[in-house]
């Protein structure tokens, strides 16, 4: 068992001391995953890379709700998850009315995540995702894991327990699909 697992089965445990543990062996590849995440957003965000990292790791280790991680690549999916929801509530409360908002959908056609996903669209492809989710879990776990975290099909398929072959086919369907429901291209159309 690699040290990042057994820090996670020690947090599991009521270990106090545990979460300090992690942090240093996590951080790199948190930070590396926030850039990431950060590098898609328009330019002039408020949130940075750092503070993606920080509010992320707080969401995953917090201590009045101990959660249960069955590997270290558990872990990492569920930070990519936690950095999707804390960009998505970001999007939304900037957003909001009382802050100028009245957002409208705009065709995933028009997004260009490299160079900067407006809230608009983060939120539009957020509410198929979560209704594609819905329809088929595995497929929305792979969106998940390609769009927001930029894993390759094969990097996914391994963190689903996939079979590469089987997560190209959810890969596929799940393009098709959002892209008949949010219109235009759908994410990393690429493979």
């Amino acid at each position: 068992m690699n040290e990042v697992t057994h820090i996670l089965s020690a947090m599991e445990q009521g270990d106090p001391h545990a979460a300090e543990q992690l942090l240093p062996l996590v951080y790199d590849e948190l930070r590396k995953l926030a850039a990431q995440k950060m590098a898609q957003e328009a330019p002039g965000h408020t949130l940075q890379a750092t503070g993606l990292v920080h509010e992320a790791y707080l969401r995953l280790v917090d201590v009045e709700q101990v959660r249960q991680w069955n590997s270290r690549g558990h872990f990492f999916a569920a930070a990519a998850e936690a950095m999707r929801r804390i960009l998505i509530d970001h999007a939304r409360e900037k957003l909001a009315l009382k802050r100028g908002g009245d957002w409208q959908r705009v065709p995933l056609a028009e997004v260009d995540p490299p160079a900067g996903t407006p809230p608009e669209d983060l939120l539009a492809l957020n509410e198929a995702l979560e209704q594609l989710t819905h329809l088929d879990p595995t497929a929305g776990q792979l969106v998940k894991l390609r769009y927001f975290a930029g894993l390759s099909v094969e990097q996914a398929a391994a963190t689903l327990n996939l079979a590469t072959a089987t997560a190209y086919r959810h890969w596929t369907f799940a393009r098709a699909w959002l892209h008949s429901q949010v219109g235009g291209t759908p994410p990393d159309s690429a493979g």
